[in-house]
């Protein structure tokens, strides 16, 4: 009985830990590796994405009803700063992430400013699952096969559609895409609105699991670089196998050591592999 519970207590918080990194990471991997441009406001699109979806609650909305809402108000947010910002710097990966650090400073101000320090926050769907002494909150685990269900859809998107065809010509060679009549603008347009719905929809599976605050975004961000450094060039493979390897990680070291102690061993594992695999997991998996 206390080996089953065991492996429930590590199943389950392994699949948290995975929900977590996966989400917090997928949006931005598809910017980054389809357009090639760091956001650095990644975070505030989160922050976005929650309080839309608290927003939308509040107002009578279901919480997956809320949590759409929340992916297309950030993804529609995400569509004004390509057209208005990120569509004047492509190619100009410096000046990018500067005026998206920029972003992030003034989207946490005005939110701020706006609801104040704290917004109202979504109570924890679906109760807890128990197994003899074991218990655990259902949500966490359906966290993680939300996770996995984006990544099925996302992959689907890219390999089943003419738009993911496109974007991934555009993003092995783009002059190449561009001269055989792919509208390169218009991809890349898509795909920041896309990635800026992944990251909405985040905030919002996030937001009944945390306090909204203007600077909640900060305790994702690192996740998500990590995850996508991690993960290397493929922008799905990588990202999914990161998320898990991580997951795989973080989750004895925090069973052993606590929180803290799971974060400091995800940080020391990031650096371990990005010595050791400077492509990425990606560049392991994908290899001949």
């Amino acid at each position: 009985m206390a080996v089953v519970e065991s492996i429930l207590r590590f199943l389950v918080l392994l699949l948290s830990f995975f929900g977590t990194l996966a989400l917090a990471g997928l949006g931005l991997a598809v910017i980054f590796g389809i357009m090639g441009i760091i956001n650095f406001a990644h975070g505030e699109f989160i922050m976005i994405g929650a309080y839309s979806t608290s927003i939308a609650y509040g107002a009578g909305l279901p919480l997956v009803g809320a949590i759409v809402v929340g992916g297309l108000t950030t993804g529609a947010f995400g569509l004004v700063v390509e057209r208005l910002l990120i569509r004047h710097m492509y190619d100009r990966l410096i000046d990018t992430l500067v005026a998206t650090w920029g972003l992030s400073l003034i989207l946490t101000q005005a939110v701020q400013i706006q609801f104040g320090g704290t917004f109202g926050s979504i109570p924890v769907p679906f109760g807890t699952f128990q197994y003899a002494g074991f218990s655990a909150s259902m949500y966490k685990i359906v966290l993680g096969l939300t996770a996995l269900g984006l990544f099925a859809g996302t992959y689907a998107v890219f390999t089943q559609t003419t738009y993911g065809l496109q974007a991934r010509a555009a993003m092995q060679n783009k002059e190449m895409a561009r001269s055989l009549g792919v509208d390169t603008g218009r991809i890349y347009m898509l795909t920041f609105a896309f990635g800026s719905v992944l990251s909405g929809i985040a905030g919002g599976l996030f937001a009944p699991l945390t306090v909204l605050t203007p600077t909640m975004g900060s305790e994702y961000i690192v996740e998500a670089f990590v995850t996508v450094i991690v993960g290397g060039t493929n922008v799905l493979i990588g990202t999914f196998g990161a998320a898990l390897s991580l997951g795989l990680i973080q989750t004895p070291a925090s069973q052993l050591f606590g929180t803290l102690g799971g974060r400091v061993a995800l940080l020391v594992t990031t650096i371990l592999i990005i010595r050791v695999l400077p492509e990425g997991i990606s560049g392991v998996v994908t290899s001949d």
